[in-house]
């Protein structure tokens, strides 16, 4: 068991496509192995999603800069009898020595654009593809569920509480970090709290409430134990006849210990209905500034019919629909080949096909925003050796409906592509979380509310130069 127990670690080399390797091998025994090529990890169009938050750079970088062939690795690989020795043996010195190029982490990004770009020589840019992908869809994914629900919830707060329902340890971990980039104040995730230093939250289960003679031998108890954050579940027996009014005789006797308790929480029932009710009982009772937490399969469009119906709910869990994207299950984040060495020269790339969303974009790119009377009003998609020049007007033009153009007269353009890893090393200063955390407020607060609304949002601008476009055309009609 000892043994077992010795071989693991956090070395994801492995963690791969089996194609990924076959092609490196290909590469290598095709004499291209050492071709540079550059490829871009975007996701596309989906009916869910009008917007994403970029997350999961962090552990991506972490991954990329500890790739490294164990002996245990190569061995196995040998086993599979599919390699020859030429390959493995060029795996045992395997190190990226590549650049890495990516929006900060915590960007509102739109489909289509650029997340992250790899160049490096092909054999080493081919084996980042799946371990990328599996990282910043996840992460993305659910950054991007928990700004929807935060956004349905206003200015109230929202706790991530799915660790029980995500779909294992490593989902439970980064999707909680990830829920709290996306403007979750806190977790029920111990774990997370301790590796991220965010905030965790929780008090008691109905199995807690359950385990005493009566409900309100449960909360004295709990009381009496946690006296300066004493929040009860009220929803075990009966909310209304049981809960809320023993709630409020403990309340009263914490007081009197000159103790005042954070509140109540509901995890089932008509949540409009049992709020305005325990809200109302908890004001007479003398409690008005105790507050009322709702949880139980809760997602954006539930907060939002509970607000039509004037819900009296002051924070609210969710756990399963966030935590699993329950409505979106998959980003759609793909890694695509746009320019490859070839005789010397690099040549762009691009994947052709009749749908217009997997027609891909050539060369190696960078990403703009341009800001327009302080908010956010278009992002640009341009070849990496171009410039904007503020001091003269932009027109941008959708890519395909050209005929939909802007003309931006005074404006201010940002770039949001920075260089990470350059040669293999790391040269980007990784920020604290909570400077990322921050930073996703500040870009999601750059946008105009039609553009991040829940329903029917208003399209975005994300528009490529007349440069990258005329290259694009140009390869479409070869």
């Amino acid at each position: 068991m000892m043994d077992w127990i010795k071989k693991m670690n956090n070395n994801l080399t492995l963690l791969t496509d089996l194609y990924e390797l076959t092609m490196m091998s290909g590469y290598l025994k095709s004499g291209m192995d050492n071709k540079t090529a550059v490829f871009d990890l975007f996701f596309r169009s989906n009916d869910n999603i009008s917007y994403a938050v970029a997350c999961g750079l962090e552990q991506a970088i972490e991954y990329v800069l500890n790739i490294k062939f164990t002996e245990d690795d190569i061995e196995y690989l040998r086993s599979l009898k599919i390699f020859d020795e030429a390959f493995l043996n060029r795996l045992k010195d395997f190190k990226f020595n590549g650049d890495v190029y990516a929006v900060p982490e915590g960007t509102v990004v739109f489909p289509s654009e650029p997340l992250l770009t790899v160049r490096g020589t092909i054999f080493e840019a081919q084996l980042l593809e799946t371990a990328l992908l599996n990282i910043i869809n996840h992460q993305t994914l659910i950054a991007t569920k928990a700004s929807r629900v935060v956004t349905a919830a206003n200015s109230e707060p929202i706790m991530e509480f799915g660790l029980r329902r995500a779909q294992g340890p490593d989902a439970g971990l980064y999707g909680a970090r990830a829920a709290v980039v996306g403007g979750c104040i806190g977790t029920s995730n111990v774990l997370a709290g301790k590796r991220f230093g965010v905030k965790v939250l929780g008090t008691h289960a109905h199995s807690y409430v359950m385990s005493f003679s009566d409900e309100y031998t449960a909360f004295f108890e709990y009381a009496r134990n946690f006296p300066t954050n004493c929040l009860l579940l009220v929803d075990t027996y009966d909310t209304l006849k049981s809960g809320v009014p023993n709630a409020i005789k403990v309340f009263k006797e914490l007081r009197a210990k000159g103790y005042e308790p954070v509140g109540i929480r509901l995890d089932s029932g008509d949540l409009a209905y049992l709020s305005k009710k325990a809200r109302k009982m908890l004001d007479e009772a003398g409690f008005p500034k105790a507050k009322i937490f709702a949880s139980g399969d809760i997602d954006e469009k539930v907060i939002s019919s509970l607000h039509s119906q004037k819900a009296a709910i002051d924070v609210w869990g969710v756990g399963t629909k966030l935590i699993t994207s329950y409505d979106n299950p998959a980003l759609g984040g793909v890694y695509k080949l746009a320019e490859i060495e070839a005789d010397g020269k690099m040549v762009s790339k691009l994947k052709v096909s009749d749908t217009t969303e997997k027609t891909t974009n050539p060369g190696f790119k960078k990403l703009f925003r341009i800001y327009e009377d302080g908010k956010a009003a278009a992002d640009l998609i341009a070849l990496f050796t171009e410039e904007i020049d503020e001091s003269r007007p932009l027109t941008v033009f959708h890519p395909v409906e050209t005929w939909k153009k802007t003309t931006f007269e005074k404006f201010r353009i940002k770039l949001l592509t920075t260089q990470i890893i350059k040669n293999g090393k790391l040269i980007y200063k990784m920020p604290a979380f909570s400077e990322i955390c921050a930073y996703a407020r500040e870009s999601f607060g750059e946008f105009w509310e039609e553009y991040t609304r829940l329903d029917a949002p208003h399209i975005y601008k994300v528009d490529l130069s007349d440069k990258l476009y005329d290259l694009k055309k140009s390869l479409l009609n070869t």
